[in-house]
């Protein structure tokens, strides 16, 4: 709401008049919620304060609501007390009240080294091979420095990265940012710790680093298997263009936003395989969003399990209990219910397609960005359904639906069982 209220004033755009009501909370909403879905051009239509405010939003939103207010706490009374460590505890997925004060001082100074050296190499290559003035480079590797690591998305060019298709030295920057951020703290934190041990590594960051490293490179085969002969995207570039190209696109569904080849001009397989990939989305307790890499594989693994008939699920040598395997069966399973039930809405109520519609929800849901170019075109309504999503998905289906329950209630006995046939 502050967002929304900042990004209505007059100062906010570059027309006169200031931006609506819609215009302000859609564009704050994705913002803060790191998402990069916008209903108005951001170069165009906002001002450099209207830029900074959405920059703020963006860090704010990817650092953690709860554990900035921690950090800023912390230093000015140098101390914790219990209530706040538990409540960033609960933001920072920490297990132990009283590392949270590192913790979260961990969480600025990952953040802010990302940043800044990504914000350097992009303002270095666009002083230097773009001619941008050392201020407006600066200003420009800044906000896609930020934009990257927090996974929003945001863009201060019309069309995204399209300009940088073949520019390495923009394109990987950002995409390797993306896959940093993505990540989750936690596992930045155990990677810190234990690099040189990698068999002490948790359970939680062993799955999340084969997951990633998987879409990375499943996401990245697909993309240019996919796109490699469409003369719209990557059909007219040379094979080291490609190959870059898919790489940067194969990347960005990880809920990053940016795009370097046209969106609208892919082919629908494309679109629906980049669902798939944005459904997943990135690592807990980072700035991604979708269901998570964590999630989508646990799930995996409880398959496998079940289909050798084992009695127990396990991964990496490690028992996966219950609690965990209901867990990941609610948040897949509330995550497919929150992007169907807006789409049977959008295709009813709109001309659009169910590839374009579910595009963009799975997008908005995800926090993700990508669009095939009708967020603007959809009428009041819908655009405020996928401000509930990205809201949702920015806090995520479990956390939702534990809120509704308010509490947890034992059950003091058990029913009769019985077997229903399945499948």
């Amino acid at each position: 709401m502050v967002g929304t209220v900042l990004l209505m004033l007059p100062v906010a755009t570059q027309a006169p008049g200031g931006a609506g009501a819609l215009q302000a909370l859609f564009t704050a909403t994705s913002a803060v919620c790191v998402t990069g879905l916008i209903v108005v051009d951001t170069p165009v239509f906002w001002s450099g304060f209207g830029q900074v405010v959405i920059l703020a939003l963006i860090q704010v939103g990817g650092f953690g609501i709860m554990t900035l207010a921690s950090l800023l706490g912390l230093l000015i009374s140098r101390r914790l007390g219990l209530r706040t460590r538990l409540t960033a505890a609960a933001e920072t997925k920490t297990l132990s009240i009283g590392d949270v004060g590192p913790v979260v001082l961990g969480v600025a100074k990952i953040s802010l080294t990302v940043e800044a050296v990504t914000a350097a190499i992009l303002a270095v290559r666009l002083a230097s091979a773009y001619g941008e003035p050392p201020g407006r480079a600066a200003w420009l590797g800044l906000f896609h420095a930020v934009s990257a690591f927090n996974n929003a998305g945001f863009a201060l060019y019309s069309d995204s990265l399209i300009g940088f298709m073949t520019d390495a030295w923009i394109c990987l920057p950002i995409a390797v940012a993306v896959i940093i951020g993505g990540l989750g703290f936690p596992v930045l934190f155990e990677l810190r710790r234990t690099y040189r041990r990698p068999s002490r590594l948790s359970l939680h960051s062993k799955i999340t680093l084969m997951g990633t490293a998987v879409l990375l490179i499943g996401g990245t085969a697909f993309m240019l298997a996919a796109e490699w002969s469409n003369p719209a995207t990557l059909g007219p570039l040379n094979a080291p263009g490609k190959l870059l190209a898919g790489f940067f696109q194969g990347v960005m569904p990880r809920t990053a936003g940016f795009n370097s080849v046209d969106i609208a001009q892919m082919n629908t397989g494309t679109w629906l395989g980049t669902d798939i990939l944005m459904f997943i989305g990135g690592g807990s307790a980072g700035t991604a969003g979708g269901i998570k890499v964590t999630t989508f594989f646990l799930l995996l693994f409880i398959i496998i399990s079940e289909v050798r008939g084992h009695d127990d699920s396990a991964a990496f040598n490690r028992r996966i209990s219950i609690q965990t395997q209901r867990q990941a069966l609610s948040v897949a399973l509330l995550g497919v219910a929150a992007v169907v039930a807006p789409a049977v809405l959008f295709t009813m109520t709109t001309p659009f397609t169910l590839d374009e519609v579910l595009y963009e929800i799975v997008s908005a849901f995800a926090t993700v960005g990508l669009s095939t170019g009708i967020t603007a075109q959809l009428s009041p309504p819908h655009q405020l359904v996928l401000v509930a999503l990205m809201f949702l998905g920015r806090l995520g289906p479990i956390t939702l639906a534990t809120a509704l329950a308010l509490r947890h209630r034992e059950r003091l006995y058990r029913l009769p069982e019985e077997r229903p046939i399945i499948g």
